[in-house]
């Protein structure tokens, strides 16, 4: 397996650069490209589920898109140490029946020598929201990179 960069120990830098990497992956909804970026053996807790494994993995975000349409995320870099980084997250998404959704979580993740995730814990709460309401439209744009949304 090749490595993965940036590689730990993390800088502000290439913290940052990780986090920017993991959104852009996101929003591709595609859950191949997003589980190959975790180890072979990532274990994972998002939100009442637990994972382990790039199969399992793919599974998970393969039905969490099937439910969670339109989905766009922006993840900020809160901290990092070593090999652990802290990141704080929002994404919108609307379900089958329309009702749109803004997600706010948190994310902890550790990453092997190569750079990949081997372990990532998130806890995320949806609050319901108007489609006027929406501030998340797709990828991020060049000129929005590094900035923090409001909470509210």
């Amino acid at each position: 397996m090749d490595d993965r960069p940036p590689l730990p120990p993390f800088t502000a830098e290439t913290a940052a650069a990780k986090v920017q990497a993991a959104e852009d992956a996101w929003n591709t909804r595609d859950p191949q490209k997003v589980a190959g970026a975790y180890s072979p053996d990532s274990v994972w807790r998002n939100r009442d589920r637990f994972v382990t494994g790039r199969d399992e993995i793919v599974s998970l975000l393969t039905e969490k898109w099937e439910r969670e349409q339109d989905y766009a995320l922006r993840k900020n870099l809160w901290a990092f140490e070593g090999n652990r980084i802290a990141v704080r997250f929002q994404y919108e998404s609307h379900d089958a029946d329309g009702q749109w959704w803004r997600s706010y979580g948190n994310e902890l993740w550790e990453f092997d020598a190569q750079g990949y995730m081997a372990r990532r814990e998130a806890s995320i709460d949806d609050v319901p929201i108007e489609e006027s309401e929406r501030r998340i439209f797709g990828p991020r744009s060049e000129a929005e990179r590094g900035t923090v949304f409001p909470l509210r």
